[in-house]
């Protein structure tokens, strides 16, 4: 089951397990989708893997199977 992490790691936007504008790699790494095709070309950098958009979470599980609170946060160093 996927981890459906709560925000992007490169800007910090929250992103609800419900959004189909969401991008992960097969790490799980989470980008929204204005990072993920704009500034990394749908590549991750943290792996090299192919991005591809996260399957959302149907809302009528969320209760049963909660997504993740747990926040990776890695900003751009200037």
């Amino acid at each position: 089951m996927l981890e459906m992490r709560p925000g992007c790691e490169r800007c910090d936007k929250d992103l609800a397990p419900d959004s189909v504008d969401v991008y992960i790699c097969s790490f799980e790494c989470t980008w929204c989708a204005s990072c993920a095709i704009d500034e990394m070309q749908g590549i991750c950098p943290n792996c090299g893997g192919r991005l591809r958009k996260r399957p959302p979470r149907a809302t009528h599980l969320l209760e049963q199977f909660p997504a993740s609170t747990i926040r990776v946060f890695k900003p751009v160093q200037s």
